[in-house]
């Protein structure tokens, strides 16, 4: 395995973090949740919502498939694993107060379990008046 030999004043952040310092940054709400925010990594569309705990993110970060927690069902489920509507995760980002998740996937098929491109298709937005 080869080594990459960084400039001595990069800053910290420039470098990506590891599974367990995602994981311990996060501020998770009182139920040990955080919300995920699912974009397309290349249309950029927003996908759909989700939550993940910390061995959900842990799960999606060491497989790169879309894992997430059921508050009603109070399990796991990876996206695709009944539907075959599969994410592939790019990336995954946090936001600046740590309390969101931006999962950035490659989506094959459908987002939605009703059978819409997007959690966001086919339901009317409202304007601003």
């Amino acid at each position: 395995m080869s080594t990459v030999d960084l400039p001595a004043d990069l800053p910290s952040t420039a470098l990506p973090p590891s599974v367990e310092d995602l994981v311990s940054s996060l501020a998770y709400n009182d139920a040990g949740l955080v919300c995920a925010v699912v974009q397309h990594f290349d249309t950029k569309d927003v996908l759909m919502v989700a939550w993940m705990d910390a061995e959900a993110l842990r799960r999606t970060l060491t497989t790169g498939r879309g894992t997430y927690f059921s508050r009603s069902r109070r399990e796991y489920w990876v996206k695709g694993e009944t539907s075959g509507n599969t994410q592939r995760v790019i990336e995954v980002r946090r936001d600046c107060d740590g309390d969101t998740l931006l999962v950035l996937v490659d989506q094959t098929g459908v987002a939605c379990h009703t059978g819409t491109r997007t959690c966001f298709d086919g339901i009317p937005g409202v304007q601003p008046t």
